[in-house]
């Protein structure tokens, strides 16, 4: 008789095969080197890049991510207490990409990048998680912005607006306001909340001190905005792992609501503030050094362009085939000493569709928001306005930048005509009609009277230093006699010859008691 190898072969794979899908297998490996948040591991041949991998310590078990591929070792990051790994650690993979908790149950909270509670409260109770790192939705999936994202401040609306879906940089010095620019957009989506133009907040604090972070959510609950806010923390006592992995887990949880549009429900826009990138940055140039990638630039590594262009890509309007869902991006980046041509700044200013610029020499001046309209942009424009805005506003930006190159000429001392005296005057009265406290953000129908009365001449007789007490007076007369008027503009969002006359007639109504 004669043995049929192959036969038997085939027999013995099945059984193998059948045998070991009734067992859990996994490939395990051993930690040779450990270090800042990171660990190199050896025998984990068949691990893919990105994977989840579970250390074994005397502690308990530590999750990590592969993070480098070598020949004979992997390269991984430690997400949780890596003092507790030591040398000879057991190591399994997962089979599993990094996965963050989702959905209405995280609202109101502060979270580490994991989903895990920070703020005492209870467990948070959800069935679903999405995978953190995925690819942005393609071009097919996208509709052009148009709708604005309203922040509340005057400066901004009117000279730099944003639209739902777009990614707008906040960037200066420290101190000059970044934070408060982003904290006075989420406390504006307030009067969205509860509508079907809802707008789910998701705040990242990377790399800030502890009593940053709660001081910025006692404000946010102070204001009523903690019920459509989520505090993703990754403090600067947290490893820098957890720091790197804190702008794309808060970023998932905002892509949870823009896609609930596909399925009718609402809310369906998010906005995401990554405050700040300059941090996050930072704690991935020392992961990659630790693990040994070669430095460039300043030290960081090649691929950290890749690092924050992968991030960003994922703000998008989607389509209406999509439900017509939304995710914007306010990230933040520190400059040094005004330097915006350093290494990072330059990398986000060129993947978002404009910048915030804060100068600290007018924010020492006392213009705030410490916006300097010269190199401050957006990219898309008029389509993120309502039409009154854009009727009245149009010129402002190009107006303020002239101002201020003609108030460099003045301080010469020379004799001025009369139609550069009127635009110096003008400007000033502008930039005195544009600051604004922080934490007080306006509705835009009142934005669009009050620049209405600063472009249309109504405050060039007050004096400079009344024109708050002014434009204070005027909104409180809109609100009460001038409401007729003012619910129009409201109704109509667009300016009319009829509604302009209407609207001059009120402020002159005003002005005539004013001045009395």
């Amino acid at each position: 008789m004669k043995i049929k190898t192959d036969e038997i072969t085939s027999v013995i794979k099945q059984e193998i095969a059948q045998y070991a899908a009734e067992l859990e297998i996994s490939e395990v490996g051993r930690v040779v080197e450990v270090g800042d948040g990171i660990a190199r591991v050896y025998g984990l041949s068949k691990a893919m890049a990105g994977e989840m991998l579970e250390f074994q310590t005397s502690g308990g078990s530590v999750m990590g991510q592969v993070f480098n591929l070598e020949s004979d070792t992997v390269g991984a990051v430690i997400y949780g207490d890596y003092l507790g790994v030591k040398e000879g650690d057991m190591v399994k993979s997962t089979g599993r990409l990094l996965e963050v908790p989702v959905g209405e149950a995280l609202l109101g909270r502060v979270v580490d990048p994991l989903g895990r509670p920070l703020d005492d409260g209870p467990a948070i109770q959800t069935d679903q998680f999405r995978k953190v790192d995925i690819i942005a939705p393609g071009i097919a999936e996208r509709q052009p912005v148009h709708e604005p994202m309203q922040t509340g401040i005057k400066a901004v609306d009117s000279m730099i607006p944003i639209g739902r879906g777009q990614r707008e940089l906040i960037i200066g010095d420290r101190k000059t306001g970044k934070t408060a620019v982003a904290i006075d957009t989420i406390i504006n989506q307030k009067e969205f909340w509860g509508t079907p133009d809802a707008v789910v907040c998701i705040y990242v604090a990377v790399g800030q001190k502890e009593s940053t972070v709660a001081g910025t959510v006692e404000t946010l609950r102070k204001y009523g905005a903690m019920d459509y806010t989520i505090v993703v923390n990754a403090g600067a006592s947290d490893p820098a792992p957890l720091q790197y992995i804190a702008p794309y887990a808060g970023c998932t949880m905002g892509e949870y609501f823009m896609w609930q549009g596909k399925d009718g429900k609402t809310p369906k826009h998010a906005l995401c503030i990554y405050d700040d990138l300059s941090k996050q940055a930072v704690a991935y140039r020392q992961l990659s050094l630790l693990l040994r990638r070669p430095p460039g630039r300043e030290a960081y590594p090649g691929d950290v362009f890749y690092l924050h262009s992968r991030l960003l890509e994922r703000a998008t309007k989607l389509s209406s085939d999509n439900g017509g869902g939304s995710l914007t991006a306010l990230p933040v980046i520190e400059t040094q000493e005004g330097d915006v041509s350093a290494y990072i700044p330059t990398n986000v200013i060129s993947i978002t569709d404009g910048q915030i610029y804060l100068e600290p020499e007018l924010f020492f001046a006392g213009v705030r928001p410490a916006i300097n309209v010269g190199i401050s942009v957006s990219r898309v424009g008029g389509n993120a306005q309502i039409k009154a805005m854009k009727q009245i506003a149009g010129s402002l930006r190009l107006d303020l930048a002239a101002y201020r190159e003609l108030e460099a000429f003045a301080q010469l001392g020379t004799e001025l005509d009369k139609a550069t005296q009127k635009q110096l005057d003008r400007g000033a009265r502008m930039v005195e009609l544009l600051k604004q406290p922080q934490f007080v953000p306006m509705s835009v129908v009142d934005q669009v009277v009050s620049i209405f009365a600063g472009s249309r001449g109504f405050l060039d007789d007050v004096e400079i230093k009344r024109v708050g007490e002014f434009e204070k007076g005027l909104l409180h007369f809109m609100s009460t006699t001038g409401k007729a008027v003012r619910d129009e503009l409201a109704q109509k969002k667009a300016l009319d010859k009829d509604l302009e006359k209407k609207l001059g007639d009120a402020i002159t109504q005003y002005k005539a008691g004013w001045k009395k």
